[in-house]
């Protein structure tokens, strides 16, 4: 098989590192962790401790965003981690969600978050980057030439990374054509958070190819092991409800979906509540049907789980990065989804 497995994590002192020793313990390709300054720690920070806990385990995160750090700034963060871990970072990015809401902002537009994919890319690759004052002084810093200085930069590079080290490879968490656009373009990667239907997930694989034929693609996947479908169902309604919600962010639907899919999915985004984020039983999760549930998640017994998982493989999706069931949930439930993941699923679907 070809397809890589990952878990997702929140950074959190004292507990990342022991995160990652069992992810790698239990077979996982790789772990990504959050980048919301709000609610989580510094990915950073977390995934160079977890660098040196671990030998094979590929760190990512998943996701940070355009805004709340300059791209040289998170350049050279992630080449940090590529250096300590020996070439196992992944810098994954999105347009923002939490991270911008905590802070009273939404999404980066488009055309920013492509211009910061371009600038983000340079730094990457050891280029020089020119200034763009406008955008880096947000109108209120002016630009280093009011010093006087006799001599000063006259571009932007990050000067300290080793020739030899390998290139981060970017990552774009993608939902709307626009953005898997701008990711196929820019970015090595591109990981659709669009559902797990074969429709939706072709209508995503077709934009990406069309844009570029050799980009990589994976896919954001809520995921729950249970041997009763409707129990599974019910157990992970809070992290389909978030993340179903990257789909109709902005109040229409993105991709195809039926009728009854989208009346179930704008009802999602009028009762969204941020202060219950991909948590158990929030507003947002009341408002689903089985159907929106088995579109966009994927609940139900092991056996279950490995088909949808070996179909997302066989439409072209080479990553999958498994979603927990949510805050909240009990905890029980929680270790036996993940125990039950790792003895019968994992093992199946990496052959």
């Amino acid at each position: 098989m070809t397809v890589e497995l990952w878990t997702s994590g929140v950074g959190l002192p004292r507990s990342t590192v022991r995160q990652a020793r069992r992810a790698e313990d239990e077979g996982w390709h790789g772990i990504g962790l959050v980048d919301s300054q709000n609610l989580a720690g510094d990915p950073y920070v977390e995934l160079a401790l977890a660098a040196g806990a671990t030998t094979t385990l590929q760190l990512a995160t998943a996701v940070t965003n355009p805004v709340t750090r300059h791209p040289a700034v998170a350049a050279t963060a992630i080449a940090t981690v590529q250096g300590e871990s020996g070439g196992r970072a992944v810098l994954g990015i999105g347009r923002g969600d939490s991270a911008l809401a905590h802070l009273g902002l939404s999404p980066a537009p488009v055309s920013v978050f492509e211009r910061y994919l371009e600038r983000l890319q340079g730094y990457l690759r050891g280029g020089e980057v020119e200034f763009d004052v406008a955008t880096d002084g947000a109108g209120g810093v002016r630009s280093s030439s009011a010093l006087g200085m006799a001599g000063g930069p006259t571009s932007s590079r990050v000067r300290w990374i080793r020739p030899g080290q390998p290139k981060v490879p970017v990552d774009v968490a993608a939902t709307g054509p626009k953005v898997i656009a701008a990711g196929a373009r820019h970015a090595e990667r591109v990981t659709f958070a669009v559902g797990v239907s074969p429709e939706r997930i072709e209508w995503a694989v077709d934009l990406a190819v069309s844009v570029r034929a050799d980009v990589e693609l994976g896919a954001y996947v809520p995921l729950l092991v249970h041997p009763d479908r409707d129990e599974a169902r019910r157990l992970i309604a809070g992290s389909v409800g978030s993340y179903a919600r990257f789909s109709v962010m902005h109040g229409s639907v993105a991709g195809p979906v039926s009728d009854s899919q989208r009346e179930r999915l704008v009802a999602v985004h009028h009762a969204y509540d941020m202060g219950a984020h991909f948590s158990h039983g929030s507003p947002q999760s009341q408002e689903l049907d089985d159907d929106v549930i088995d579109a966009f998640g994927i609940a139900g017994p092991p056996g279950y789980c490995v088909e949808k998982l070996l179909e997302l493989e066989a439409l072209g999706i080479r990553r999958v990065f498994v979603m927990g069931a949510g805050i909240g949930l009990d905890r029980e439930e929680a270790s036996a989804s993940r125990a039950r993941f790792v003895a019968e699923v994992l093992p199946a679907v990496r052959g």
